[in-house]
């Protein structure tokens, strides 16, 4: 069998333009998961028990789903929702792209919640009185006292949980957007190259994850260390 290597030579900017893709979703998902896991964390340790027993069974809604049925869902059952509420002719389209957004920040946020929980609960509970003994509110003792440290405490997880968010990005490719994996899918199936562009996409994958994860370590240590 011959291999022809320079097919991903030939390619490098549409390549280049997926990747491009891959890396704002990422980037965009990750904060918006982010945010609105900070959000359910904090729900979730309310002491109003209807706000915590809500962000608790959508956390785990979405952990009890494989992310390629909550795409599938979004992409093609809410078009159909859409149109029955506001009595559209037709679906209303919402798009490879907004679907790819909207899914991962409402996926994502439920992993996000978990971390940040876990580091809310890590800081002691004496901070917090202290907090109140010093006259902030709850909101200014979050904000200004255990927030901080539980996303310190929780980089390594945030981290680790973002690197897993840009390999689970490659899913968009069911709904035929153009990411890094569906720009190389393409490709492929044009040329008949499919072994090649898959090699070469296994290998970015491969050399980026295991680098960021290395640094990841590293910083874990360090924060070890500091601690």
């Amino acid at each position: 069998m011959h291999l022809d290597f320079g097919v991903v030579a030939r390619s490098l900017p549409y390549l280049w333009k997926g990747f491009e893709y891959t890396v704002q979703l990422t980037a965009i998902a990750g904060l918006g998961g982010l945010f609105f896991g900070t959000l359910l964390a904090l729900a979730r340790l309310s002491s109003l028990k209807w706000l915590a027993l809500a962000a608790a069974a959508y956390v785990n809604l979405m952990r009890s789903i494989p992310l390629v049925l909550v795409i599938f869902w979004f992409f093609f059952l809410m078009p159909q929702v859409f149109q029955a509420i506001t009595g559209a002719e037709r679906p209303v389209q919402i798009g490879a792209e907004r679907t790819a957004i909207i899914t991962f920040i409402m996926f994502e946020a439920a992993y996000f919640c978990e971390i940040m929980r876990a580091g809310i609960q890590s800081i002691p509970k004496g901070q917090v009185h202290s907090a109140y003994a010093l006259g902030l509110t709850y909101g200014q003792a979050m904000r200004k006292v255990i927030l901080p440290q539980a996303f310190r405490n929780m980089i390594p997880v945030l981290l680790t949980q973002t690197i897993i968010l840009f390999q689970d990005t490659s899913l968009v490719y069911v709904i035929s957007a153009t990411d890094f994996v569906g720009a190389a899918s393409k490709i492929a199936q044009r040329d008949g190259r499919l072994i090649e562009m898959y090699l070469f996409v296994a290998a970015v994958y491969f050399v980026l994850c295991y680098t960021l994860s290395f640094m990841v370590k590293r910083l874990q240590k360090k924060i070890a260390v500091i601690r």
